[in-house]
């Protein structure tokens, strides 16, 4: 299985500081702090503008040393340490020693840890560390196919120098070597959107949507010429795009905020707070707890003693008989909706039977979602967990329409 290649684009137990310095001044070798010690402020931020305008400009390989420079002379600059890490793993493509490679990994990710100690906080940052082992991990392949995973490298490589019509040249190679690989096309459409070609990079963008759609990248990368344009309506689009292709990506949702920011929207779920919950299996037993506010009332909230029901039920044996090819139990997709079904289902007897004065504005929620359509895309999209989450990608095949209006509908819209 081919891993997915760590996105340089995407890069934006900390160890304790006294150690870290320590540690980070053996691994790099790099000049003391005595560089800057008898330079003014003004120095030091001179020399800050000029390696922040390195990294913007796709320059990796300038900054590195910069950067290193910088971390060693104020080693509490966070959005420094952020950037250093940065320029490191853009180092990581212009070693051809694997062991190199992996030292550089292990001290990028050193930096990250430290840029997250000072307080930078970032969804790229924390999908980063997350997907990069303690010790540097191994090699990322691009393809299966040698010298199209080459000619990526190759890319890479003169990319961290700045080189972005190399850089194209090499992809496209890659590409036209295995048509299947999505991040030549997506890299493409990087370099072309780097260069202000916001018209190509979207053709290279559409290209690797083409090539994988459940994967968010391509989504993504494509809204930020349209958010620099002011073509917010375009953008919230394909930020909506990325979040279905893939929604436990802290940074599909990170660029959804970033159009709710601009457009002063605020995301939001329905408010449905459950009174009623179920301990987790135990020597085959379960207890379901019910808050006393669902009890005794005349707006429906009883009917919330169904969800209790309906879950246990599911843990006593049905999950074992609707799932035979799994071995535990887990919380699924299909338990979630049936026992919220069965709390809509009790709502509307209660309401035929005028046992109903004003119904609860959660319960009503809940109903409105079920007679929409919507009941999963809700559950996937704002109760999921481990469990739930791993019947995304079969609910997703068949009603990407629901998926996509319930984002739209309700999310997007700020509606209740």
């Amino acid at each position: 299985m081919i891993a997915k290649p760590l996105d340089l684009s995407r890069i934006k137990r900390a160890l304790p500081g006294v150690i870290f310095v320590f540690i980070m001044t053996l691994l790099m070798g790099s000049a003391p702090a005595r560089l800057f010690a008898q330079q003014t402020t003004a120095d030091y931020d001179a020399e800050r503008r000029r390696a922040f305008a390195l990294i913007r400009s796709g320059n990796l390989t300038e900054a590195l040393p910069l950067f290193e420079k910088l971390s060693a002379a104020r080693p509490e600059d966070g959005e420094v340490m952020f950037y250093l890490g940065f320029a490191l793993f853009g180092k990581v493509k212009t070693l051809k020693d694997a062991g190199a490679r992996r030292q550089m990994r292990f001290r990028a990710r050193a930096a990250m840890l430290r840029a997250k100690e000072l307080g930078v906080n970032t969804p790229l940052l924390n999908s980063i560390l997350e997907s990069l082992p303690a010790d540097g991990g191994g090699d990322d392949i691009y393809s299966e196919n040698k010298e199209a995973d080459a000619a990526m490298r190759d890319g890479e490589a003169v990319f961290t120098q700045g080189k972005l019509d190399e850089a194209i040249a090499h992809y496209q190679r890659a590409l036209q070597l295995d048509p299947k690989l999505y991040t030549a096309a997506l890299y493409v459409g990087d370099m072309y959107f780097k260069k202000g070609e916001p018209d190509k990079a979207a053709e290279w963008f559409t290209r690797a949507i083409q090539i994988d759609p459940d994967r968010e990248t391509a989504y993504r990368y494509s809204a930020s010429p349209l958010m620099e344009q002011g073509k917010y309506t375009q953008a919230k689009a394909k930020y909506i795009e990325a979040v279905i292709a893939e929604p436990y990506n802290r940074l599909t949702w990170a660029g959804l905020a970033r159009w709710a920011e601009a457009t002063k929207t605020q995301l939001s779920h329905p408010r449905i707070d459950i009174p009623t919950g179920v301990t987790p299996l135990k020597d085959n037993k379960m207890t379901i707890n019910v808050s006393p506010d669902a009890l005794g009332k005349d707006d429906g909230t009883a009917a919330w003693m169904a969800y209790g029901i309906g879950r246990a039920g599911w843990a006593m044996g049905k999950f074992a008989k609707e799932f035979p090819d799994e071995k535990a139990y887990r919380h699924s997709l299909r338990e979630e909706a049936e026992a919220l079904a069965l709390v809509v289902s009790s709502v509307k007897t209660q309401t035929k039977e005028n046992k109903i004065k004003t119904l609860d504005p959660a319960l009503a929620r809940l109903v409105k979602l079920h007679d929409e359509g919507l009941l999963e895309a809700y559950i996937l999209f704002a109760r999921s967990d481990q469990g739930i989450a791993r019947d995304y990608e079969k609910y997703r095949q068949a009603n990407r329409d629901k998926l996509r209006r319930y984002l739209i509908e309700y999310v997007t819209s700020g509606r209740q």
